[in-house]
This record gives C-alpha cells, structure tokens and sequence, in this order.
C-alpha cells in the first residue's frame, strides 16, 4: 500500500521560492477537448507566470513556440501520447517533426505492452530511439512509464535503469489519461505517489531527473514532491499552486486551502 503525500507545516512564508516552484512546473495543455482559444490562453498563462514550459500537442507546436518566442518558457511535445502503442519509426519522426516545429522538450509514452512482455530489447530501442533524435535537435526526453498500468516495483526499478541506458533526461510517472478499470466498472487513474516518487529517484541515476505528473494539484504537494527530489511537474492548476505560493509569501489572505496530496495506489501496486 502506498504512502500518500504528508500534510507538513507550510514553509516560513518569506522563504518561499515561488520563482524557483514556477519553474518546475510544465503547465500541461492536453485534454482532448481544448480548443485553439484553450491553447492559446494556456500559452499565456504559463509566461504570465514564467513556467519551466507547457507540454502541448503536437499539431500545435509551432504556434505555441510562436506565442513563446522570447518569453523564456519552453515548449514540449507529446510524443506516442497517451498510449505509447505506436511503431518506434513514427515516434522518431513525431519527434522530428516536433523538433522541427520548435519543441526543446520531448515527452514520449514508452510501449506498455511490451514492458509487460518483458521484451527490454524492443523497449530500449524505442526509448533511445526518440532520443537520438531529440538530442540531435538539442531536445531533452521525457519517459512516461504510465505506472497505473505497472503492476509492480521490480518493473519500475527496471525501467529506471533501461530509461538510464537509453540516454533519457527525465523518467516521468504517468500520462494523466493511463485510466484502469476498478473491480466496481469505474475507471480511476492515481499519477504520482510519494512511493513511485521515491523509487524512480533512487534507481535513476543523478544524470536522470524525476517528473511527477498526475495529482499535484495543490502548492502543499508541489513542495512536497519538490522534497522528494523531483524536478519537473506537469500540473493543470499552475495558476491555483503559484497565486498561493505569493499569498502566502506575502502574508496576504489567500483563496481557500484544499488538501490534495498525491494520493494513495491501490493495494498490490
């Protein structure tokens, strides 16, 4: 059973780092459903705040990196989203065409079902083949391991250590979008938790950060994940998380708190 975020005593508010918590933040723009308009004013919004960058879809990346240009937030691409099933060749030339279009920055969902299989020859290959391509255009590579789907640690562990080989920069806990279907007929997804969190820090090599996607959705378990040696976190809420991080830094009353720690997976993962 996993352990979820701690609740833990909020920072000296004059110490807050919300410049430094801004750029962890790749400020997700993924739903299927958003519009050109949607897009948009996400673009705005993560410079507005100074994010690391947004992770937007592909068709899209060149406007966003026009919308970009000269703002200092990146711009990433998904790549085989949000299944990974796609052939290795057309997840290069996704990362090609990403690259071409202005992305620095490279998410790709590795393939599940051949993790399953067991097949680390055809999993190391897909993996160091987006890389190759990203790095020839100077694009860093974000793995996805989806680990809703990954039904336990000794999995994890070894994908730490492939992802390392690969030549990957970051390994990435989840799509947001990995749904598994309960023992009830409804679909739940969990993201981050504090132990996955802690397993791909450990069994990834210092070279290797961590991303956390998937749960954090408030400023106590930004700082919380930020504890646990992640570096990167893909978040919908940037604008909730960071106007709390300067009420609190500047003593003024805020909006209400929620309570949203990473939460707990189920039993047996």
């Amino acid at each position: 059973m996993d352990q979820a975020l701690k609740t833990h005593e909020p920072p000296n508010p004059m110490t807050l780092p919300c410049a430094e918590l801004a750029r962890m933040i790749d400020h997700s723009l993924l739903h299927p459903t958003m519009t050109d308009r949607e897009l948009i004013a996400g673009c705005k919004l993560a410079a507005r705040y100074q994010v690391a960058s947004v992770c937007i879809k592909p068709y899209y990346v060149r406007q966003a990196a026009k919308l970009l240009a000269g703002t200092g937030v990146k711009v990433g691409a998904v790549v085989g989203f949000p299944h990974g099933s796609n052939t290795t060749e057309v997840k290069r030339y996704e990362t090609e065409q990403a690259c071409s279009d202005g992305a620095t920055e490279i998410d790709m969902v590795l393939n599940i079902g051949k993790v399953l299989s067991g097949d680390w020859t055809y999993v190391t290959r897909d993996i160091r083949a987006v890389v190759r391509e990203a790095h020839r255009h100077r694009a860093i590579v974000k793995v996805i391991f989806e680990n809703d789907y990954l039904p336990n640690d000794t999995i994890k562990r070894k994908l730490c250590r492939v992802c390392a080989q690969a030549g990957a920069d970051f390994v990435k806990t989840s799509t947001g979008y990995g749904f598994v279907k309960g023992a009830d007929g409804k679909y739940s997804n969990q993201g981050a938790t504090e132990s996955d969190l802690r397993l791909m820090r450990k069994h990834s090599p210092a070279q290797v950060q961590v991303k956390a996607a998937g749960g954090v959705r408030d400023l106590d378990a930004l700082l919380r994940v930020r504890e646990l040696g992640v570096t990167r976190c893909g978040a919908t809420a940037t604008a909730a998380m960071l106007d709390e991080c300067r009420h609190r830094a500047t003593g003024r009353p805020g909006p209400p708190r929620t309570s949203r720690a990473v939460p707990k997976a189920p039993a047996g993962y």
